[in-house]
């Protein structure tokens, strides 16, 4: 299923995350592609927000992971631009991170290749323009998603 978004402004992209949150399938991935500056990180801060996380939300740019923790669970956020390619993904975890079926954030998802778990992966496009503050969503939920 694929919906279409748009929105004007941080609070509007955090809150359509929040939406979003509880739209997911059970152990969601939400792969986040745009370019720089797209708002991939102020999305995941509107996710930790619909999921009751009270954390000040950053970009693992430079950490590659970081982890917000909540009712016994954690939103692994993840920021893939460093990495080459899949065959990186080993020195970060990957596996673990899938496999503990907590809910991740994976900006720069395409650098994952094949590698993303089926059935679990939110695909979100984020195109900028036409205003400096606007962004359109392309969300596109797994076939499992309600």
């Amino acid at each position: 299923m694929k919906r279409l978004y748009h929105t004007s402004g941080a609070a509007e992209t955090q809150a359509l995350a929040q939406m979003l949150a509880g739209l997911a399938p059970p152990h969601p991935l939400f792969a986040l592609r745009g370019g720089l500056g797209a708002g991939k990180t102020c999305f995941v801060q509107g996710l930790c927000t619909g999921l009751g996380i009270q954390a000040f939300v950053t970009s693992p740019t430079f950490a590659v992971a970081n982890e917000y923790r909540y009712q016994g669970r954690r939103l692994i956020h993840l920021d893939l631009y460093r990495l080459s390619g899949p065959d990186e993904l080993d020195s970060i975890g990957w596996d673990e991170y899938v496999d503990s079926g907590d809910p991740m954030a994976v900006e720069w998802p395409e650098r994952a290749g094949d590698l993303l778990p089926p059935g679990r992966v939110v695909i979100i496009d984020i195109a900028t323009g036409p205003g400096e503050n606007d962004r359109t969503f392309t969300v596109q939920f797994p076939d499992s998603a309600p």
